[in-house]
């Protein structure tokens, strides 16, 4: 119907618009913890306007990779904004938000700013991609494992099914969900370059990752760039609360569903950008060379969910 299409965008462009308003509740929350003067909450709306605004300036070695790297980030990450559930389930755009189709298109995204990050040919830039497709090595399987967990129960690897199964099973205490839950986080926090992984607020050569890489971008690219960042936040937060908390996501297709239902993310998507910074403050930055260690726990306790599942709940 053109009204579950309707609803659908809406829901996309909700979830786009929002996603610079948890980044700067994030670091709102974070300055605050720190004694710090905190900016304003849209503080990260203005950083983009001003960025869209700016002339582009390119390498003159640069090749035309390089300058469609930012359109597609951004497109990728775009197409898994529209896809997921957020506020409301069993939409349109839910029967292509299968959960191997949403990893891709996130690797699809790396994958080509790994490019650009050696396109230019500079130290910083060939040393960033390196320990980006490093982390992402690791940190792929540990989600797919997590997920897995989910979509084993449900017996479906669509996100909406398998979240319609969980609100239909009622509350239930699985031990599955738990280590599943402790794996996933340990991967959305390496995944979105937050402490003790990586610091989204330095560039020293010693804790680049993700900075390393656009170093030589600037204006719109730049921009386009840092809010995919933004809305890559956004994913996983919405993941970690619809996946094992998705009481109050829209069941029925309306205009006041959604609003309720965008009312609820956005009031769990607040409790998580409250322990972010917290843990982030409380928390050192992690050396490189422990990262590896770090995510191998995060792939053992999503493989544990899942051998919890097998032994405990299955059958």
């Amino acid at each position: 119907m053109m009204r579950d299409w309707l609803l659908a965008l809406a829901q996309a462009l909700i979830f786009i618009a929002l996603a610079p308003l948890l980044a700067g509740w994030v670091k709102w929350v974070k300055c605050h913890l720190q004694n710090r003067v905190a900016p304003p909450l849209w503080q990260p709306y203005r950083d983009l306007r001003k960025l869209m605004a700016k002339e582009v300036v390119i390498a003159e070695q640069a090749s035309p990779i390089f300058r469609a790297v930012p359109y597609i980030v951004f497109s990728s990450t775009l197409m898994v904004a529209a896809v997921i559930p957020s506020a409301m389930i069993n939409l349109p755009t839910s029967r292509v938000g299968d959960v191997i189709v949403l990893v891709g298109l996130l690797a699809l995204g790396r994958f080509f700013l790994a490019l650009a990050g050696m396109d230019i040919g500079t130290a910083f830039g060939g040393m960033g991609s390196s320990r980006e497709v490093t982390v992402a090595s690791l940190a792929e399987p540990a989600m797919l494992m997590a997920i897995f967990t989910l979509t084993m129960t449900a017996g479906s690897t669509n996100l909406s099914a398998a979240i319609d199964h969980i609100l239909a099973s009622g509350f239930v205490l699985r031990p599955s969900f738990a280590f599943a839950l402790s794996g996933l986080v340990l991967v959305a926090i390496a995944e979105t370059g937050r402490i003790p992984v990586d610091n989204p607020a330095t560039h020293l050569e010693l804790t680049m990752i993700h900075e390393a890489m656009i170093l030589e971008y600037s204006g719109r690219h730049l921009g386009l760039i840092e809010w995919a960042a933004q809305i890559k936040l956004m994913i996983y937060g919405v993941l970690l609360a619809n996946i094992f908390f998705p009481w109050g996501i829209a069941t029925r297709h309306s205009a006041g569903w959604l609003l309720v239902g965008s009312l609820v993310i956005g009031l769990k998507l607040v409790l998580l950008g409250l322990c972010l910074p917290v843990a982030e403050t409380v928390m050192a930055k992690m050396r490189l060379f422990r990262v590896p260690q770090y995510l191998s726990l995060a792939f053992l306790l999503s493989l544990l969910g899942m051998l919890s599942h097998i032994i405990l709940e299955a059958g």
